[in-house]
């Protein structure tokens, strides 16, 4: 409970926010963290990256006229061009790089001021440093005093940043995508009652109370109940269900979804940011703006990167030039090439590239990540408790069996069981006449319930009973010899319905609620993976085994009570695996957040779906095995590229210093240290992208 609490602490405190980028300092606000509104989740990151995009493709022809005359490329090509009105070479490139020094990095230096004062060393600063540092240099040197420029370091390590930039707000940007389309589902305008007369107002204005009219082809608005009419509404995008679910008055309806064929009035429940399609952009924007524990650490060595550079860089000038009596020249080319090689980006890529990515496909396939912790946790996951009903099962009882005595036909039984039932609101006369339906039935009459036992009727004119059996023995009805199978279909965790005419046994029905189609298959795909599964449910033992060996799941806790299943997950714990738990009910919300990762499935009760980490909206069991998928190959991409990144820096570092310079005769300049720094930077955000292709079935 703890490590969850801290968790809690960690996804909603001050330190779980997503590290700003200097574009969002600059424009002095923060990735969005959900809003109601359209356009809300990523409008404003859209802007800072076309604003990225502009400041980058000004910058680039810009550097590549300049890189013509830079020293390096004179000496490889042994050209020199011509120069415009008979300038140097030096002023050319002063004239062209200042712009891109200026224009393209002012956000940077704005961001750098910023974290001086508050005494904090951030990107900003690193930047700042090595591309004024050698920018200053070559404007002393072209105008002041006689050495080498390195304009073209300062234009290149500025180009690459700034794409470094664009590209993690681009992908930042795109990765909200699923979350605009959920936004883009409510329709901008409702039709509300307002003195029993249909007034249109903006959606915005709904509050709750509100009757709102719906129509056939309406988008519901906000959340609600019907008070009056009926329909089927079609919610898959929301709830992932492809059939439209009817809807009578009484039932909720969720805004967003899309009305179909009949006409209502709801009243608004929910409106604004409480409606479910808010919840789902605010989980999603919580995922992408908090940091996984590997950002932690990357966050960490991008600070010592940043004071590294801030003492080696002027320590290799000290060295080089009072020590080892190197030039002016030489010793500041080797410093600038130090600050510029430790620049961290792709540590500050590394990780919240791979969040974004991981949330965004999770959510286009209805998997809820809360936070970055929960998407890296899920990776570590060895056993799974799944609680039965509505998880594993569907919830609601269905006809698994039929048993007709001599001379009677499956369909004869159950047509004649679903006359008498018909018009009953029983989950197990709904299971009964569900299987009946396309089947003629025959006329009742006389109909009269039985409490506590089934009913009677006269069905054709002969008396018929249906109802357990209790009510077989006190109408003394003949079982003749059908006794046996009904214990047996009762030790299989069957209920049985008895169905008698005449005062004969006519046959028996076996009710069972049905595992989900796709259970067996998840619990496969999980036992694959090492992870241990065990069902937990309050069912008695017969309906358990009876679940848990058609799902191939060998643990099982049965006969638990509510308040046990804390104790349950704990138990598991108390073996020294991380466990995770899924449930839909208010009585697993306690379990969901003892778990170390809590999954709810989506239509379960909103106590379960706040106290869980995981949102699962489609209810499906196989999306279990595709959040850990998803977790684990986001796990394995931040790994990778954590070791691209900080190893890049590791080798880079003292070949930058000249470490190898008076034993080979190795050395970098600052314009490879910009290429090679920029590569890297590159390359973690290809590498993150690639999520995208990441295959879960």
């Amino acid at each position: 409970m703890a490590d969850k609490e801290k968790r809690a602490h960690h996804i909603h405190g001050t330190d779980g926010a997503h590290p700003e980028t200097p574009a969002e300092r600059a424009h002095h606000r923060t990735p969005p963290a959900g809003h109601a509104e359209h356009g809300g989740m990523s409008g404003d990151l859209e802007t800072m990256a076309r604003d990225m995009l502009r400041r980058t493709l000004i910058s680039i022809p810009l550097t590549l006229l300049i890189l013509p005359y830079s020293a390096m490329v004179r000496e490889l090509t042994g050209i020199s061009p011509p120069t415009p009105f008979g300038l140097s070479a030096d002023v050319v490139m002063f004239l062209l790089s200042t712009p891109v020094v200026l224009y393209g990095g002012w956000m940077f230096y704005a961001d750098a001021l910023r974290a001086l004062q508050n005494r904090t060393l951030n990107l900003s600063v690193l930047v700042s440093l090595s591309v004024l540092a050698a920018y200053i240099f070559s404007v002393g040197a072209t105008f002041f005093y006689p050495a080498e420029t390195f304009y073209e370091a300062a234009t290149v390590l500025m180009v690459f940043i700034l794409g470094g930039h664009w590209l993690d707000l681009r992908a930042r940007s795109s990765a909200s995508s699923a979350i605009r389309a959920l936004l883009e589902l409510a329709p901008p305008r409702a039709t509300v009652l307002r003195d029993g007369q249909p007034v249109e107002v903006p959606t915005a204005e709904v509050e709750v109370g509100d009757l709102v009219l719906i129509r056939p082809g309406d988008k519901i608005p906000v959340d609600g109940a019907i008070i009056t009419g009926e329909s089927s509404v079609n919610e898959a995008m929301v709830t992932g269900e492809s059939l439209p679910v009817s809807k009578s008055p009484g039932d909720e309806v969720i805004g967003g979804t899309l009305n179909q064929v009949g006409s209502f009035t709801f009243r608004a429940t929910k409106v604004g940011a409480d409606t479910a399609l808010a919840q789902i952009v605010q989980l999603v924007a919580a995922a992408q703006a908090s940091k996984p524990p590997a950002q932690v650490l990357a966050d960490r060595a991008a600070q010592w990167l940043t004071l590294a550079a801030l003492v080696f860089g002027p320590l290799t000038f000290a060295i080089w030039y009072l020590l080892a009596g190197q030039s002016l020249v030489f010793a500041f080319t080797l410093a600038v090439t130090v600050v510029v090689i430790a620049c961290p980006d792709a540590l500050g890529l590394a990780t919240p590239m791979a969040v974004q990515v991981a949330t965004s496909m999770a959510a286009k396939r209805g998997i809820l990540f809360k936070s970055a912790i929960a998407l890296e946790d899920a990776s570590r996951v060895q056993a799974v408790i799944m609680d039965k009903t509505g998880t594993l099962t569907k919830g609601e009882p269905e006809v698994s069996e039929m048993v007709p005595a001599a001379g009677m036909t499956e369909q004869e039984l159950v047509a004649l069981t679903a006359a008498v039932e018909r018009g009953s609101e029983h989950p197990i006369a709904k299971a009964i006449l569900k299987r009946a339906e396309g089947l003629p039935m025959p006329t009742v009459a006389d109909f009269e319930a039985v409490p506590g036992h089934g009913a009677r009727a006269l069905v054709n004119g002969r008396g018929i009973l249906v109802g357990n059996l209790r009510l077989m023995e006190t109408r003394q009805v003949s079982m003749n010899g059908m006794q046996t199978r009904a214990e047996e279909l009762a030790d299989a965790g069957r209920t049985v319905i008895y169905v008698a005419r005449d005062g004969q046994i006519a046959g028996l029905i076996a009710v069972a609620d049905a595992p989900r189609p796709t259970a067996r298959e998840a619990v496969r795909r999980l036992k694959e993976r090492g992870i241990d599964v065990i069902m937990l449910t309050g069912d008695n033992w017969a309906t358990a085994r009876r679940i848990a060996a058609e799902l191939g799941i060998d643990k099982v806790f049965a006969d638990v009570l509510p308040a046990q299943k804390v104790d349950k997950v704990r138990e598991v714990q108390q073996e020294g695996k991380l466990v995770a738990m899924v449930g839909d009910g208010i009585n697993d919300a306690p379990a969901l957040v003892q778990a170390d990762v809590g999954i709810a499935i989506g239509a379960g009760t909103d106590v379960a779906l706040e106290s869980a980490d995981v949102v699962l909206m489609h209810s499906d069991p196989l999306d279990v095995d595709r959040v850990i998928a998803i977790s684990s190959a986001t796990r394995r991409k931040m790994i990778e590229n954590l070791w691209y990144a900080a190893g890049y820096n590791i080798i880079a570092f003292p070949i930058a210093g000249g470490l190898f310079y008076p034993l080979i005769g190795l050395l970098l300049r600052p314009e490879i240290a910009a290429f090679t720094m920029a590569g890297s930077s590159v390359l973690v955000t290809i590498n993150a992208l690639a999520l995208q292709r990441t295959a879960v079935e």
